[in-house]
């Protein structure tokens, strides 16, 4: 269900539940926190990619992959920091990151991209999963679920700072992520979340679909996406239900008027469909918090989106804002 400029100093912070114990690292930046456009809550991890020769892979005893077998910073959270900040969004990404190797790789990916992070220690250790990817940029993936608690929150005095600096926030679906979604109410922010393995029915999400001004969903796992997202809008906050198709592109839903917004023509040789839906979400709350309107914001969103499918999934990389604009120009989008 999980599935995310480097400072010294660092304090404790007040905890509720049974958030983990131990210093909050880059305690400075909440101290000093402001005019944050985007917080992003949970999310944070690595991924080991594993490109496969089709999808679904058939048993056999073993498979020899050329490519390599690679780990590499970057799950959902970070990767909607990561678009954010391309965009020259200010940015910050609060999430729980063990003191292991996969914590280090999170801690690089975030001071290399000029991210910032403030990380709680997780004793279970940092979240990761292993992604397969066929030849057609299809992918399967495996998530650990042993890295985090059900009782795991957030230190309420560091949310509500981060929340209290912020336009609008981005929610996980952690169980982190939904405890915090009354402190976000309180403090006025904007809410998003992105619901992307739900089938309409589980009820764990509907915290989140039900809190949130702006709910991204997929089409995959749905088996009737205009009632889910009609069910959203009807029953919840939301003023925009976005429904990702990938080739089909979207559906967008506000106001009450469902309509299509076609897939962009990616720039490139479609490679790996990991986080195209993170970069879609990222491009539209671009358009959204520059006062665009939502079908602009999901053509924002889908010309990001194909612009991710064609980095590798062992990249981390990002559409710019000179080149979201650009490419929008030339496409009439």
């Amino acid at each position: 269900m999980s599935a995310d400029d480097e400072n010294t100093g660092s304090t404790s912070a007040g905890n509720t539940g049974s958030t983990s114990t131990g210093n909050i690292e880059h305690a400075e930046d909440i101290e000093h926190a402001e005019d944050i456009d985007v917080l992003v809550l949970g999310g944070a991890g690595v991924d080991t990619i594993v490109y496969v020769p089709e999808l679904p892979l058939p048993y056999a005893d073993s498979y020899m992959i050329d490519s390599g077998i690679r780990a590499r910073a970057g799950q959902t959270g970070d990767f909607v920091a990561l678009g954010l900040t391309a965009l020259g969004l200010r940015t910050h990404h609060l999430d729980f990151l063990g003191d292991d190797p996969e914590g280090d790789l999170v801690r690089a990916l975030h001071r290399d991209k000029k991210i910032a992070l403030t990380a709680v220690p997780q004793p279970a250790g940092t979240k990761r999963a292993v992604n397969l990817v066929g030849p057609d940029g299809r992918r399967l993936s495996l998530y650990d679920n042993s890295r985090g608690r059900p009782d795991d929150r957030f230190p309420e005095d560091t949310l509500r700072r981060l929340a209290a600096a912020s336009r609008h926030a981005h929610v996980s679906i952690t169980h982190p992520g939904a405890e915090a979604l009354p402190v976000l109410r309180e403090a006025g922010v904007g809410i998003s979340t992105d619901l992307h393995n739900w089938d309409g029915e589980n009820p764990y999400h509907e915290a989140f679909a039900y809190e949130a001004d702006v709910v991204f969903v997929s089409v995959t796992a749905l088996t009737d996406p205009e009632t889910t997202m009609r069910r959203i809008a009807e029953r919840g906050r939301a003023e925009v239900v976005v429904a990702t198709a990938g080739a089909k592109g979207a559906y967008l839903l506000t106001d009450g008027e469902l309509t299509h917004v076609p897939a962009a023509v990616p720039p490139g040789p479609v490679v790996d469909s990991n986080g195209a839906g993170d970069a879609f979400a990222s491009a539209f709350l671009f358009g959204r918090l520059g006062g665009e309107p939502p079908h602009r914001c999901a053509e924002y969103g889908a010309l990001a989106g194909a612009y991710a499918c064609t980095v590798p999934a062992t990249e981390s990389a990002a559409l710019s804002r000179e080149a979201l604009l650009a490419r929008a120009a030339a496409t009439g989008r």
